[in-house]
């Protein structure tokens, strides 16, 4: 292999981000299908391109077709192309992904999405190699690996009638499952920095980022249910934020968080309402609706700027649950600003 070849980032240090790669590669040297199973974020695409190019195929093209962004109704005249005057608007014949990949790998992400109709003509081309294009009774012969990747349940799907049995026994010759980050032991801070550093490049800072202990603390303790591609966002959002080299806050929601000229200590507005005393010997309230729905809102803005607007920690400083929380702060969203 070559070092013009494309970088491939697969960085990891954990058991099982090792195993996983491990795997990877031994798939990668037998000429078979392969499917990729992983949540949303895990690095799909990324796995199937190392299986790309550390396989004979390397040379070769490497197409991909999300299948999940077309309409059914498309993707079999993306996968196949098709012939002049197939469907209206078809004014020339157009090659399809399959021929595009030919001697090299079709990747198909979001496989589960692919129409039964169309996933016959899918089996055709892996068990004969063959295929006609949409309009045409042409037979085009093709070379291709094809590997898939999804995060549903398959099997479940082929139990249910939606996926082709034959079709899912032949693309799993191999069926290698990617570890969700939050089982990636250790591996969260080193993707963190790895973030941090090239997010820093492109902006032309020189100095290196630096996160401090409580934001070193936040990263391993938050869930990451969107797995590398958040922490991905989350990173090089703080580093954008960050005034210097030194990372000491996290925004893992945007939508929530404020922006960074607005801080947690800036002074309310000069007609903001003055809340309500805490101390036992004040004259009760006038209105005691109010006051009580004022408290719970004054408690829940101290606990998010707690936790640094982590509203999962800052149900755990109310003693509620997350469920709990997000009603509140739905309840209480026009007056939760800093």
């Amino acid at each position: 292999m070559n070092a013009s070849l494309p970088n491939i980032d697969a960085l990891g240090e954990s058991e099982s981000w090792l195993d996983f790669q491990e795997r990877l590669s031994r798939s990668a040297a037998v000429d078979r299908p392969v499917l990729l199973i992983g949540e949303r974020g895990s690095g799909k695409e990324l796995a199937a391109r190392r299986l790309h190019y550390l396989s004979a195929r390397w040379s070769e093209p490497l197409v991909a077709l999300n299948c999940a962004a077309l309409a059914s109704t498309l993707i079999e005249s993306e996968l196949f192309g098709y012939e002049p005057g197939a469907f209206t608007g078809a004014g020339a014949r157009r090659r399809g992904r399959f021929e595009s990949a030919e001697g090299g790998t079709l990747f198909l992400d979001e496989l589960g999405n692919i129409p039964v109709e169309v996933q016959e003509k899918i089996l055709r081309v892996v068990e004969y190699g063959v295929f006609e294009r949409v309009g045409g009774s042409e037979a085009v012969q093709v070379d291709v690996r094809i590997i898939g990747a999804t995060n549903t349940d398959l099997p479940a799907r082929a139990a249910a009638g939606r996926f082709m049995s034959d079709l899912l026994d032949r693309l799993s010759f191999e069926v290698l499952y990617l570890p969700p980050l939050r089982a990636r032991q250790g591996d969260v801070s080193l993707l963190a920095n790895h973030f941090a550093a090239r997010m820093a490049a492109e902006l032309g800072r020189r100095d290196i980022p630096r996160f401090t202990d409580a934001a070193q603390a936040q990263l391993e303790a938050h869930p990451w249910p969107g797995n590398v591609r958040e922490l991905k966002n989350v990173v090089e959002r703080a580093v954008y934020r960050a005034k210097g080299a030194v990372i000491s806050e996290l925004c893992f929601d945007p939508f929530v968080c404020p922006y960074p000229a607005l801080s947690e200590t800036a002074s309310a507005p000069a007609d903001a309402p003055a809340a309500p005393s805490d101390t036992p010997d004040t004259a009760p309230p006038a209105d005691f609706r109010a006051a009580v729905e004022n408290y719970e809102a004054r408690l829940v803005r101290q606990a998010l700027h707690a936790a640094q607007y982590n509203q999962r920690k800052a149900a755990q400083k109310l003693g509620l649950t997350y469920h709990q929380f997000r009603g509140l702060y739905r309840k209480y969203s026009e007056h939760l600003n800093p």
